[in-house]
């Protein structure tokens, strides 16, 4: 875990927008990622699996500040917050975590979006770590990616779409990009990859009979303020809830944009979907 990205490394997550990671987790702590992985799925039957939001944040008697360390470790690990550091530079801000789990022959798509369409943060910019909890491929729906379709540092236009069957319901619009160019992010259990919140991505369903599961970590660099603000309303697969009393960490660095780190910490976050309110 201790191995940092190479200059070439980071050739590539800038110039594709999205890197593998030269590193991976030791057996131990995948081992206890899927753990927590089952007992999160096992607590939260009610909720969406594809949109288990925050699990480092405690919510309640189902979450409670025991199983949510878990995931903040899981979260902070000190290699991955190095190689992060690395791409968006010394003072980094740990804002937002996410288990996708696409359920065999069920799991939901999860259409071409850019993540900067969704977040409050100003300037936009975040490095997002996809951690692979089991086996990803195009078989179950890996996540894909259009490389370099980062490099303007900006929005596309997106737009609405209905379905039942989908995570999200904004999508880029199909007339604004080509998707011919479009590559699978394959990775072993235990292997993670970085990308840029730029970055044009996307997922199919998962059809095959095995589960995929990833655990997903945001980090923002301390050079931008996460804006309370801006507070429109998000939905995933359901799941309903705003940033406004979203608490931030910060894990590396100084804070040098005036965010603030008292909001949300020490509060009784109710569980997913409940806590759609808040989160």
């Amino acid at each position: 875990m201790g191995t940092a990205l190479t200059e070439e490394h980071i050739g590539i997550y800038r110039e594709d927008g999205l890197v593998v990671s030269p590193a991976r987790l030791d057996s131990d702590t995948l081992g206890a990622m899927r753990d927590a992985l089952d007992k999160l799925l096992r607590d939260n039957a009610d909720v969406t699996p594809e949109s288990l939001i925050c699990p480092h944040i405690p919510n309640g008697a189902r979450h409670d500040a025991a199983a949510a360390s878990r995931w903040f470790e899981f979260a902070t690990i000190p290699a991955i917050v190095d190689q992060v550091s690395q791409l968006i530079g010394p003072d980094v801000v740990l804002w937002g975590s996410q288990v996708f789990c696409k359920p065999a022959a069920t799991g939901r798509e999860v259409p071409w979006h850019q993540d900067g369409r969704y977040w409050p943060i100003r300037p936009i910019a975040t490095c997002s770590v996809w951690i692979a909890l089991d086996d990803v491929d195009a078989e179950n729906g890996c996540m894909r990616y259009l490389p370099g379709s980062h490099r303007s540092g900006s929005l596309y236009r997106h737009r609405h779409r209905e379905g039942v069957n989908l995570v999200l319901h904004e999508e880029v619009d199909p007339a604004t990009f080509d998707d011919s160019t479009a590559r699978d992010d394959c990775l072993e259990a235990g292997q993670y990859s970085l990308h840029d919140v730029f970055l044009v991505h996307g997922s199919g369903p998962n059809r095959s009979a095995r589960r995929r599961a990833g655990f997903v970590i945001r980090f923002l660099p301390a050079t931008s303020l996460f804006d309370r603000g801006i507070d429109e309303r998000q939905d995933q697969a359901g799941v309903s809830f705003s940033f406004s009393r979203r608490p931030l960490w910060l894990v590396r660095g100084q804070d040098r944009a005036g965010n603030d780190f008292t909001i949300g910490h020490g509060e009784d976050f109710r569980l997913v979907p409940r806590l759609s309110d808040d989160i």
